[in-house]
Formats: structure tokens, sequence, C-alpha cells
């Protein structure tokens, strides 16, 4: 299977992203309409964000990958999983993507566009919860990924991520770029500006956790794949190169019958 060209992935992210950031802030607004109980609007704004990211990794996960989060792009990138070069133009997509989800997800309720969050939430404990909710998305991912279980992201994600709303104290948003969107949002799921580069910097940090947990864990992933040796004018990454002939890609040992 060849990559699609860049700007198909990118617009992919773009719209994964801003789907993902209405999803959040729309579902936070409507629960906080339909009940005062504050348990019962975590737990619906948690439902919908965990089905809805399951439904975007799977319309979207074809065509750039379903990442949405730069996070997941970075740890991928460092594993050999998509081209460094690509990388910044997945993150750009995902901030925009995030940042037009809010605007979306505040119109929808006849809110105006922007309106900056004044929620603080970088606390100790929930800095520390972001680490643990960052890593263990991107765990959850590159395991995943590394065995060969392709079929098992989304729900596995979509699960992931729903429970993590309720053993995190953060309730989980283990997503630099959905954190920059959330800012613009002084509803139910917002973020100040301030609370926003520490909770970015955990996330980060998790995620580099989650990198070496991976490799640690699945030290040798094999794609097994076809049988002539890759064209180096040939677009798209190595393995979706030797996908097309006779090798298997090896993203710790690289480039082997």
């Amino acid at each position: 299977m060849t990559t699609p060209p860049l700007p198909r992935r990118l617009l992919a992210e773009y719209l994964g992203s801003a789907l993902l950031a209405a999803i959040v802030i729309g579902s936070g607004i409507m629960a906080t309409t339909l009940t005062p109980d504050v348990g019962v609007q975590l737990l619906i704004n948690a439902l919908a964000t965990a089905m809805g990211l399951t439904v975007l990794i799977l319309v979207f996960g074809p065509v750039g990958g379903a990442h949405f989060n730069p996070a997941v792009t970075l740890a991928i990138a460092t594993l050999g999983g998509m081209r460094w070069r690509d990388a910044p133009a997945y993150v750009v997509a995902q901030i925009a993507g995030c940042a037009s989800g809010a605007i979306l997800g505040n119109a929808m309720f006849a809110l105006p566009a922007v309106t900056i969050s004044t929620t603080a939430r970088a606390t100790g404990a929930n800095l520390l919860a972001e680490v643990v909710a960052a890593a263990g998305l991107v765990l959850v991912i590159l395991a995943l990924v590394r065995s060969n279980r392709l079929d098992w992201v989304a729900p596995a994600v979509g699960a992931y991520i729903g429970s993590a709303y309720f053993f995190t104290a953060s309730t989980s948003f283990a997503n630099p770029a959905i954190t920059i969107g959330r800012m613009l949002s002084d509803t139910f799921a917002g973020i100040a500006p301030a609370s926003a580069p520490p909770f970015i910097a955990a996330q980060l940090l998790g995620a580099a956790i989650a990198v070496g947990l991976a490799v640690l864990l699945y030290p040798r992933t094999v794609i097994v794949v076809a049988e002539t040796p890759r064209d180096p004018d040939e677009p798209g990454t190595l393995t979706d190169a030797a996908a097309k002939h006779g090798y298997r890609v090896d993203l710790q040992m690289g480039l082997t019958r």
C-alpha cells in the first residue's frame, strides 16, 4: 500500500483534529446544560470523547494515520514509523485543527467563537496525571503498531481515553494540540493559557517515557511484505516502499529478507 501524498494526509489530520476538539468541547458544553451533577457531566464528556475518537481513527486512519496528537506524531517519528521531515507539518495541521474545532464547538452552542478559558489546572497532581495519561496513550498505540495489531488501535485508544478520564486527576488531556484548542473555550473542557505550557511539557515527557517502554517491551518489530529492492526515488516511507516489493521491514533492525 502506497502512502497517500502529504497534502492529503495533512487534510486528514486537520479534519480529524478539528472534529476531535469539537467533540471534546461540544460534549462538555452539552453536559453542563443537561445536568448540574459534575460526575454525570464528566461521564457524558468521557463517553462522547471515547466513542468519537474511535470513529475518527477508523475514518481518517487509512489516510494519515489518525495521530491527531503531536505527542503521538513525535513518538512515531522517533521510532521510524514516519519521516521526520513530515512531522512538523503534521503538528501544525493538528494544532490548527484543534483550534478550528474549538471555535466550531463554541459556535454550535451559540457562544462567542473564542472565549479564553479561565480554568487553572496546572497543579502538581494534574501534571503527574498528564505524564501518566500521555505515557499510557502513546504506549497503547506503539504496542499495537509494533506487534502488528493495527485493527485494535481504534477501539483500544477509545477505551483507554474513556477510562483515563476517570483514573487521572487531570481527566486525561494527553495531547498538546487539544490542550491548545481547549484554551479557546471557557467552558467545561477549557484550560487557562497559563496552565497549558506545563501540561504540554508533561505530555511530551509522558510520550518520551512511552517510547522507551515500547522499545524495551517490543524490541523487534517485523512487518512482512513483498521482493525487489526499494527504488530510492520512490515516494513514501521505507515501510511503504517495501510493502510493494519483497522485503520485511524491521523497525529496529532495518530492511531484511
